[in-house]
């Protein structure tokens, strides 16, 4: 697809300096940009190396002003944004190649919207329901009663268990299991041996959501698991039964978060964090790689960043680490 930067400002609120009717076909970096590309700048440093490169329009901040140089500019407050955006506008519809392959299994009480694309080897179990313009990709499984929502894309090998409902734009890369069993289980302390709690509950995925490659995620023991609106895992990402994850949330990969525990809206946790049972992570807090959350623990400080195990805000965990440093460094004097 091509649009012209005065097509490309109406959509995204950028401003246009220079010619409104230069057209761009992709996005691309400094490096590999040919004439018919745009790239981006986030500060006037390289904002020369950008207008010297083959491409065709730059976007940039407002460094730029109304800088007359030799490329057409889209100045916005956020280039970054805006180049995400403009990649995002620019990239070619696929739900332009709706079909279902005659290699896919789908059952006769399936109901699938319009311009819906089935891979081949793809399953749609009974009386799932996929909305207009979702994708399923080869060997994906849709279980029965799933309902996915408009314009989803469901990767290959893809997992969705029965009881699971997505919203409209859900994105699920390769790999990924939705509403599997929880890990809950009761000991019997006459044998020592243990039983399965019920694992029957729901799994609830809104709009905007995207989940990385090679995740799982739990259905709810009794009620439900809940991922709100907007809400991006990273490849390899747990989240256990009853967990409900607030709008906005970001997670890290190989990060895992154990049952019933609740993380507010846009809370960020970086790689390898764990996170116990039954904690809260209240509204904006931040927790760096690695960070540990004991059971049952409230984490809050909107903006504040906390790093360690146990977890604490960093000012106070990196006091401890000097502490511990200057005893280390006596001793050895000693």
């Amino acid at each position: 697809m091509s649009k012209t930067l005065a097509e490309i400002a109406k959509h995204t609120g950028a401003r246009v300096v220079g010619d409104p009717n230069v057209r761009v076909e992709s996005v691309a970096s400094l490096h590999s940009a040919g004439p018919r590309d745009i790239v981006f700048v986030e500060d006037d440093v390289l904002l020369a190396a950008a207008v010297d490169s083959r491409a065709a329009a730059v976007i940039a901040g407002e460094f730029a002003g109304t800088s007359l140089v030799a490329k057409p500019l889209l100045v916005h407050k956020q280039p970054r944004l805006l180049f995400a955006r403009v990649a995002a506008l620019l990239r070619p519809d696929a739900k332009l190649t709706g079909g279902v392959n005659p290699k896919a299994d789908v059952h006769p009480s399936a109901k699938l919207g319009k311009l819906v694309r089935i891979d081949a080897r793809a399953v749609i179990e009974a009386d799932a329901v996929i909305g207009d313009g979702s994708r399923v990709g080869a060997f994906a499984v849709i279980g029965q009663g799933v309902k996915l929502g408009k314009d989803c894309e469901i990767g290959p090998h893809v997992t969705v268990y029965s009881g699971t409902s997505l919203g409209d734009r859900v994105v699920v890369q390769a790999g990924t299991v939705l509403g599997s069993m929880g890990f809950g289980y009761v000991r019997d302390d006459a044998t020592g041996r243990y039983e399965q709690f019920p694992q029957m509950g729901r799994l609830e995925i809104a709009d905007d959501v995207e989940i990385g490659a090679n995740c799982t995620v739990d259905r709810g023991a009794l009620d439900a698991t809940v991922i709100a609106r907007g809400v991006k895992l990273d490849n390899m990402v747990h989240i256990g039964h009853n967990v409900r994850l607030g709008e906005n949330v970001v997670i890290a990969a190989q990060s895992g978060v154990s049952g019933s525990s609740v993380i507010e809206h846009d809370v960020i946790v970086g790689g390898q964090v764990g996170i116990a049972d039954h904690v809260t992570i209240e509204t904006g807090a931040i927790l760096g790689a690695q960070t540990g959350v004991p059971s049952k623990k409230i984490i809050r400080g909107k903006g504040v960043i906390f790093w360690g195990t146990p977890a604490r805000p960093i000012k106070e965990h990196l006091r401890e680490l000097a502490a511990m440093a200057r005893l280390a460094k006596s001793s050895d004097k000693g």
